[in-house]
């Protein structure tokens, strides 16, 4: 139930066109919707969220079973807004298209998604990434962003490496309220965005590199430890994170 629904729903019964029995039914699974698989319960969908956070609750299909998986995605299915499922392997996005048609690929980013139709997007939202083998995560980041309603530009393969690819994006460093830089490796890149705007950057360390890069440890110490104040980090491979709290900064 996001705010706008309920807004609606309220309308509704003010004018007279929906009677409080209706509107209760509607209300049935407000503010919690309890999943069972077999009577046992494998899941509460919290259907205030979006009010209070502006967003629904989003699915992590890692380490769910396919059984509840599909049992949690029908009872958020059918609640009105948008829906996302994230790090949802290829085997259980075979399974979940064929369930639920209405649910978007989000490939490369291993997500599945249902948006929500009455989102206007709004601002700009930034993502850069270092490399190719950065896409997966800047994806997720992607989605996200623009699930939660905001207008995102994107600059990929524009490490370290060669600056000069940075420099082509000026127009969109200029512009964006907020940044996520994704990169792997040293994660050089998002101390040489921050030295150059003066709006939040979001690093987003990714587990890409060879034998010392630890699976994205190195990448993120790095990144913690930037010169650049207006550089924050979120945890390794979090595109999603990143997209989160870059959409509500981009509201502010």
């Amino acid at each position: 139930m996001t705010p706008k629904h309920l807004q609606n729903l309220l309308t509704e019964v003010a004018n007279g066109t929906l009677n409080v029995e209706g509107a209760l039914e509607k209300l049935r699974h407000f503010p919690t919707d309890t999943v069972r698989d077999h009577g046992a319960i494998v899941g509460r969908l919290d259907t205030h969220r979006a009010i209070r956070h502006g967003f629904p609750e989003v699915i992590l299909a890692q380490g769910k079973k396919s059984s509840h998986l599909i049992k949690i995605t029908k009872h958020a299915l059918s609640h009105p807004g948008a829906v996302l499922l994230t790090r949802v392997s290829k085997k259980k996005r075979k399974k979940l298209k064929k369930r639920f048609p209405e649910l978007k690929d989000g490939t490369p980013a291993s997500c599945l998604y249902r948006p929500d139709s009455q989102t206007e997007p709004i601002g700009l939202v930034a993502v850069l990434c270092a490399g190719t083998a950065d896409l997966p995560v800047a994806e997720e980041a992607v989605l996200t962003a623009r699930l939660m309603g905001a207008t995102v530009s994107c600059h990929f393969d524009a490490g370290v490496a060669g600056l000069h690819r940075l420099l082509a994006a000026e127009a969109l460093l200029k512009k964006a309220r907020v940044f996520i830089v994704v990169a792997g490796m040293e994660g050089a890149l998002p101390s040489v965005v921050g030295g150059l705007v003066d709006r939040p950057v979001i690093a987003v360390p990714t587990s890409q590199g060879y034998g010392a890069a630890f699976g994205g440890l190195s990448a993120l110490l790095g990144m913690l430890n930037s010169c650049a104040a207006n550089v924050t980090v979120v945890n390794i491979d979090n595109g999603f994170g990143a997209g989160y709290v870059a959409s509500l900064i981009n509201r502010a």
